[in-house]
């Protein structure tokens, strides 16, 4: 682990996607509640079935905490050491939220640039603001390496080759058409240099990224699981890695 992976980090990033927390825990302790009831009172046999429905339940909002709270830091980075930084960069962050990756990558940009652009949606994050995460930036001493805007990711307010690398975390999947998640991946193509990299890690639409990339002549394009760490409530809902480099 290089010196900037183990940074202790001091910001506060909130939760993703907090309506999911609360269906994931508000299912589990129903089920287990239904257990208790019925198991004594009516019926052992549906009272068992409700027990199994509610550690399930449980199981997956405990692998959701994790990956929120602790797994995607240690996985993004492994991602940003992967890439093998200079420090002179200028990288996007698309969907910034609270800054998880946006200023783990600005730690390792001492005389480069980390730029993050989000619409601060709160549906999307916990208590996701523009002043969180520069209060954020602030606490993590890397406040004079970022920019922040707020923009639209289907058009991103950037002129083409502005950056060296280009990344995205769980934020593309929230544009709910495929026409916008494609012209989101576009944009992630547009504003990269020739030869810069793009890392988006999301959860459902790996195979659809890799379609556009090929399609819009990006090279190298590749996929991988990103692991346990990043279950997002199971096996069945894992986030993937999606790397490319523009032409």
């Amino acid at each position: 682990m290089s010196a900037v992976s183990a940074v202790e980090r001091r910001g506060s990033y909130g939760v993703d996607a907090p309506p999911a927390v609360l269906t994931l825990g508000g299912f589990a302790a129903l089920y287990l509640v239904l257990a208790a009831i019925i198991g004594p009172a009516f019926s052992p046999a549906v009272g068992w079935f409700f027990l199994a429905l509610g550690l399930a339940m449980a199981a997956q909002f405990a692998l959701y905490l994790h990956a929120t709270l602790r797994g995607k830091f240690a996985v993004w980075a492994e991602l940003l050491d992967g890439l093998s930084l200079r420090g002179d960069e200028r990288l996007l962050d698309m969907g910034c939220g609270r800054g998880a990756v946006l200023l783990a990558a600005a730690r390792r940009l001492p005389r480069g640039r980390a730029v993050g652009v989000d619409l601060w949606r709160s549906v999307d994050q916990s208590g996701n603001a523009q002043e969180a995460t520069e209060a954020n930036a602030a606490a993590e001493t890397v406040a004079d390496r970022i920019e922040l805007h707020t923009g639209d990711m289907t058009a991103l307010p950037f002129p083409d080759h502005s950056f060296d690398v280009v990344v995205s975390s769980l934020a593309i999947h929230n544009i709910k058409s495929p026409e916008g998640r494609a012209a989101a991946v576009r944009e992630s193509l547009r504003v990269l240099r020739p030869g810069g990299h793009l890392l988006l890690a999301d959860i459902f639409k790996a195979r659809e990224y890799r379609e556009i990339l090929a399609e819009a002549g990006a090279h190298d394009v590749t996929s991988r699981s990103l692991g346990w760490r990043v279950w997002w409530g199971g096996p069945w809902l894992p986030t993937k890695a999606v790397s490319a480099t523009a032409a």
